[in-house]
């Protein structure tokens, strides 16, 4: 994942906590508001249910016609405010007040019905009783306040019968009076529970509010945080690691930073920064072995050419020599010194091969490019190495595509695959397979020479390149030099891979076309 998608991610991670705060408070605060709403009916509805048991009771204590109004009046209020229908937590409450405000309603409608039926059925006592006519205005002004005192006074004093409509009015205004007393009593319970709950649950939001921010906002902190420290730590622990390779790549020091392969730090720049590098590396140091081995090789190349110069001049006396002495001994020469001058005939040819092959690597001329078909020039090469080692056990088989066509030295090009197929062949001395395996790529042509033979061991492929290194008994240790050699001459490489008792693959990379 790249370090603009961590940041972005890192950023998301953020917006979507504060998101879902700003959500929740956004739907808290709607609540609240028709929490408020609620809470401010219900605190009227508390507030008119008081002031409509003022009302009463002042109207049963003085029965004066403008608090009998306002009791009408409040009622209404309270049936508007209790008809509009509105819906909260409390809203079977509410629907069971509003049927207790209907019943107080209808309550008071029938006190009021009473007391005029009294007053008017007290109407036709005062005509009969006019004996007692200093109660009368007594009995009319508390009829409403102590209905039952008045019964027992209309009892005792006036000796009127229980079943008489006066009397009968008053009982029947005292039930009403008190059912109306214990209405309103209900009304105002119900209403300050009504305002107990709505205050409730405006508390609650709010707390809830008050928790998801003192939830969400240090969540949102460390989340940030947290993905600030991972993305940067991670990178700049890299970088630094990073940079103290480099300053040991300037000291010569090639090494390889480890990678990660996760999605998250093996993907982003700073985890393709250090792939590059460890490839840069893996090339500079092959460069700087290939130049070493360079160096080698020109200053090898340098001692090598003045000592086959030197040695040049007494092999061919002594070659020379030996084969006239060779020729005049003839037939009655003694054995013992005929095999002394065939020893000395052969390893002078020896030495003069090993001074040849010193001669063309200290040579190096530069390569005299032409055009090339690869399967031509290998399959002559394999044949011209039949005539000097045996390969009727050895099985040839080249895997190169017809029309394979390159630019090179022929007798260079040709000497680097004499060379390879030689080591190939010695080292099946029972027999084995030789491959040969093209392809191009780009503008490079791969080729591939692969034996079955003994294979190398680790310590070993690290110097065949080296000259003078052999672990033949006869071997001069220069083939390989001057494949090498060669090879790079032509702006290509060589490497090779083997595997003790499985063989040995060298690869060849060489450019198509010759560079302008």
């Amino acid at each position: 994942m790249s370090l603009k998608k961590k940041i972005v991610l890192g950023f998301l991670i953020s917006a979507v906590i504060i998101a879902v705060l700003a959500a929740f408070e956004y739907v808290n605060f709607i609540k609240i508001r028709r929490e408020i709403a609620d809470l401010e009916t219900t605190d009227t509805i508390r507030s008119k249910s008081l002031q409509l048991r003022r009302h009463e009771k002042n109207y049963l204590l003085n029965g004066d016609t403008a608090e009998r109004e306002q009791v009408r009046d409040y009622l209404r209020q309270l049936k508007e405010i209790l008809g509009r229908g509105r819906t909260f937590e409390g809203s079977g409450r509410l629907e069971r007040l509003r049927s207790r405000v209907e019943d107080y309603s209808r309550t008071f409608s029938r006190i009021e019905e009473l007391a005029a039926a009294f007053h008017a059925e007290f109407g036709q006592v005062k005509l009969s009783r006019r004996q007692h006519a200093g109660f009368f205005r007594l009995i009319e002004s508390t009829v409403l306040e102590r209905p039952l005192v008045n019964e027992e006074v209309l009892r005792s004093v006036f000796m009127l019968q229980p079943d008489n409509p006066a009397v009968r009015s008053l009982r029947d205004l005292d039930a009403e009076i008190q059912s109306l007393r214990k209405s309103g009593e209900d009304i105002l319970v119900r209403s300050k529970e009504l305002d107990g709950i709505a205050r409730e649950n405006v508390d609650g939001f709010i707390r809830r509010s008050q928790i998801a921010i003192l939830i969400v906002f240090p969540v949102f902190i460390v989340a940030g945080f947290g993905v600030f420290l991972i993305i940067t730590g991670s990178v700049v622990k890299r970088l630094q690691s990073l940079t103290n390779l480099v300053g040991r790549a300037g000291g010569g020091e090639f090494r390889q930073m480890e990678t990660e392969e996760d999605g998250w730090t093996g993907g982003d720049e700073v985890g393709v920064l250090i792939r590059t590098f460890n490839a840069m590396e893996l090339q500079l140091a092959q460069r700087e072995k290939e130049l070493l081995q360079s160096k080698k090789l020109a200053a090898i190349g340098t001692l090598a050419s003045g000592v086959a110069h030197e040695l040049n001049n007494p092999l061919n006396n002594i070659y020379t020599t030996a084969q006239r002495l060779t020729k005049k001994t003839g037939e009655e020469c003694p054995p013992a010194v005929r095999k002394g001058l065939d020893d000395i005939f052969s390893e002078a040819m020896r030495v003069k091969g090993i001074v040849a092959d010193l001669l063309e690597f200290a040579r190096g001329r530069e390569p005299q490019l032409r055009e090339l078909d690869l399967r031509n020039l290998v399959s002559a090469a394999f044949r011209h190495i039949s005539s000097t080692v045996r390969t009727a056990d050895i099985r040839f088989a080249p895997d190169v595509p017809e029309g394979c066509i390159f630019f090179a030295d022929p007798e260079q090009i040709e000497r680097v695959f004499i060379n390879l197929f030689t080591n190939a062949v010695q080292a099946m001395p029972s027999g084995g397979s030789v491959s040969v395996k093209a392809e191009q790529e780009g503008a490079m042509l791969r080729v591939i020479v692969s034996d079955t033979g003994t294979g190398m061991a680790k310590d070993i492929l690290e110097k065949v390149f080296e000259p003078f290194y052999s672990t033949k008994d006869k071997g001069t240790g220069l083939g390989l030099a001057i494949v090498f050699n060669i090879i790079q001459k032509h702006g290509g490489a060589i490497t090779v891979e083997s595997e003790q008792g499985k063989g040995t693959s060298f690869t060849i990379t060489l450019p198509v076309k010759a560079s302008d």
